[in-house]
């Protein structure tokens, strides 16, 4: 193997970096740091400290993460109204640039000579921790055990985890049969029977979100409030990123919304189905684009909404600290001065519906678009020439065509 001395390992304490820890003590003889990010994914995380520790680690970096990743993170990418492939929200895509920028951060600082991952030599995760670690790191060594070792499933996980006495905890309900990762965006859900893309999951696969049918009867109506893009407020309370994604994930759970199931191309080259919840994140997209129909001119929604799929397909990838994302995103940050307002929704069985938005930089102009008495704001007979000279190259083309 490689001499390494020192490795910054992207730990959760989970069965397979829990071995992947192991693996990289007995297999490059080195010393490990972990380092366990908390963005929001509603659990404990200090029971990884005693698990590490059992394992001779000395220093172990559980690192609070939530402000920073709504904030810099979800929400710039919220600006955007970034879609992959037209449904997904890009959930667990958007965690990995932090949690890539902080594990480097974590190796620098304790001078490591290399980071290790838990992703498997399939995924897309893989990807995007290597991109945004050579990004920021590029002398970077990057060790990917599931593209090195022979264990190839979770029994031999498991034995191999017995054979060297390694902590597993087991969960009281016996767990999920889902592969699931959680942040404060999202909770996806892969394998197990949805790896039949035409098995339909019962309603217990849902964490987060009550079924549709299961939501309160009578609709609720809550009001963002938007500076420069960015949802600020709820109902007149100023709120951080982080709580705003919180109060938001509680209020479309409670109504049931946010529930996705997808077949997505994965950047590797292959299909993969996936169910996701994303209930904040949903009502977000439906706010932002309620308040950017008032506040932006014509052209900067069209450029943006053109701009937007290669924007998507970035994050998907994982070319988050790239130059051509960091480009997108100054266009994008610029269309964001005038967006501020208050949209008015109506949450209601799994729906999020506008029901008002109002903007002191809008640009709807009533005396403009009425049906009723315009007091000669708009001169009709303007759009004669208008539609003659837009019209002017389909007569031509009609002509010859007769010809």
């Amino acid at each position: 193997m490689t001499q390494v001395r020192k490795v910054a390992l992207a730990y959760s304490g989970g069965l397979d970096t829990s071995v992947i820890l192991k693996w990289l003590q007995d297999t490059y003889h080195c010393e490990v740091v972990t380092f366990t990010a908390d963005i929001g994914q509603g659990e404990e995380l200090e029971p990884v400290r005693p698990k590490a520790q059992a394992l001779g680690v000395k220093e172990i970096f559980i690192d609070d993460l939530r402000e920073e990743f709504a904030r810099d993170f979800v929400f710039p990418m919220f600006r955007a109204n970034a879609i992959y492939e037209g449904e997904y929200l890009l959930g667990t895509s958007i965690a990995r640039p932090l949690i890539a920028k902080q594990l480097v951060q974590r190796a620098r600082e304790t001078g490591c000579d290399a980071i290790a991952h838990g992703a498997t030599g399939k995924g897309n995760d893989q990807v995007r921790f290597e991109l945004g670690a050579y990004a920021l790191w590029p002398e970077a060594k990057v060790i990917a055990p599931w593209r090195e070792w022979d264990l190839t499933s979770r029994e031999t996980l498991l034995a191999y985890a017995a054979k060297h006495n390694i902590p597993i905890a087991k969960k009281k309900d016996g767990g999920s049969p889902y592969s699931m990762d959680a942040n404060a965006l999202h909770i996806s859900y892969e394998g197990g029977g949805l790896e039949d893309p035409w098995w339909t999951p019962d309603d217990s696969i849902w964490r987060w979100t009550r079924n549709p049918e299961d939501a309160p009867n009578e609709p609720e109506f809550i009001t963002i409030g938007y500076e420069k893009g960015d949802p600020v407020s709820i109902d007149g309370e100023k709120l951080s990123p982080y709580q705003m994604l919180e109060r938001l994930n509680q209020l479309g759970g409670k109504h049931g919304i946010g529930r996705l199931d997808i077949v997505e191309n994965r950047y590797v080259g292959m299909k993969s189905r996936g169910c996701y919840e994303t209930p904040g994140g949903t009502i977000m997209l439906k706010a932002h684009r309620a308040i950017e129909s008032l506040c932006l001119d014509r052209e900067e929604a069209h450029l943006k909404d053109e701009v937007m799929p290669r924007y998507a397909s970035l994050i998907y990838n994982g070319y988050w600290w790239s130059p051509e994302r960091r480009m997108l995103q100054a266009l994008i940050d610029d269309s964001q001065h005038r967006v501020n307002g208050e949209v008015r929704l109506k949450l209601y069985k799994g729906s999020v519906y506008n029901a008002g938005r109002r903007s002191p930089d809008s640009l709807f102009d009533a005396r403009l678009s009425t049906f009723e008495d315009d007091r000669g704001a708009y001169n009709q007979k303007d759009a004669e020439g208008f539609i003659r000279l837009n019209g002017l190259r389909l007569r031509t083309g009609a002509k010859r065509d007769k010809r």
